[in-house]
């Protein structure tokens, strides 16, 4: 006999596994018993949302989970460091390809905002790392903005 407090599965975890109203009624539901916005959940990467399009109609929001954005810029800005006293065009053509395969994998949409945030934060981690590279001349935003 399985007790109701041991998950079916043994390998669920319970601060992982819960059980949320979400769908196309879920925010009517939730209006209708003062709850408030329908819970959002994570699975591959993204944040799911519940939310509308422009008619009205249901829709499934996605953003990028921020842990991850974070977690990938916190891997890159060692390498930057690394890689300070390269030529910029190498460096770019590097940065380039972990855009390219971030934007590959998290293009869907509605989640541009989180696209335009990633790339911005790497230009910016770029900018910084580049401006540390001697004290003769300092390269300017719309030159990194090129590269």
């Amino acid at each position: 006999m399985v007790s109701r407090l041991t998950p079916a599965c043994p390998k669920t975890h319970r601060d992982k596994t819960r059980r949320i109203e979400f769908g196309r009624f879920a925010e009517e539901n939730r209006i209708r018993r003062g709850e408030g916005k329908p819970e959002t959940f994570d699975f591959l990467g993204f944040t799911h949302i519940s939310g509308k399009k422009n008619l009205g109609r249901f829709a499934v929001r996605r953003k990028t989970i921020r842990k991850r954005i974070r977690a990938k810029l916190g891997r890159i800005k060692p390498e930057l460091r690394k890689r300070m006293h390269d030529p910029l065009s190498q460096t770019g053509q590097w940065l380039k390809s972990i855009v390219q395969s971030h934007f590959n994998y998290y293009a869907v949409p509605g989640n541009p905002a989180s696209l335009s945030l990633f790339r911005h934060r790497l230009l910016v981690l770029w900018w910084h790392r580049v401006r540390r590279r001697s004290q003769k001349h300092r390269i300017s935003w719309t030159r990194i903005a090129d590269l």
